[in-house]
């Protein structure tokens, strides 16, 4: 065999082995994930919204005012940062809010949640101490909504558009608890 064709070979063998390795210590691909990812999108006419979340699940825990504190910014989810993109302008609940890509922040409370649109791109949701990443001074809109108590649980957190009366909302749902963000 050819030396030019040994290196080939031996190249692609690192380069595979390299991958692997990555796939298996870093992300992990072969384990499910317990918090799994997912994105919501939402298409009307010329308007297209999306949101990119991980989606952590209540397991008989005591979520709100106790795994997620109340008072204090969540990342909205587990793991990454959450994102909000618009192709276009919006109204969220009569604030103008600008087309692009946005991380959502939240501060839960008993009876109303603050939701928090910030221009910054994290690569996480938490530092190493467990504190949100998010940075203040990037926030470009904050809203509060009410909370309402929900008759079941919903046992996975989950965030979903909802436009089943003509009025767009962005809706996060967890345990015993949804909050509606109104879009126009």
């Amino acid at each position: 065999m050819n030396t030019f064709l040994k290196r080939t070979l031996i190249t692609l063998s690192v380069i595979a082995l390299g991958l692997f390795l990555y796939s298996v210590f870093v992300e992990n691909i072969f384990e499910k994930r317990l918090s799994p990812k997912d994105t919501v999108k939402f298409e009307l006419n010329d308007l297209k919204l999306k949101v990119f979340y991980n989606r952590p699940f209540k397991k008989n825990r005591e979520i709100f005012g106790a795994l997620v504190p109340y008072n204090q910014v969540w990342r909205t989810g587990a793991n990454e940062a959450t994102t909000f993109e618009t192709n276009e302008p919006l109204e969220v609940n009569g604030i103008p809010l600008a087309e692009g890509k946005y991380t959502l922040w939240t501060v839960p409370r008993d009876s109303v949640w603050t939701v928090i649109f910030n221009s910054k791109q994290y690569s996480w949701g938490v530092n190493a101490e467990m504190k949100p990443m998010w940075d203040p001074n990037y926030d470009v809109l904050n809203i509060e909504v009410p909370v309402h108590k929900l008759d079941s649980i919903v046992e996975q957190f989950t965030i979903s558009f909802d436009n089943s009366t003509d009025n767009l909302s962005l809706t996060l749902a967890w345990d015993d608890v949804k909050v509606s963000v109104p879009l126009k």
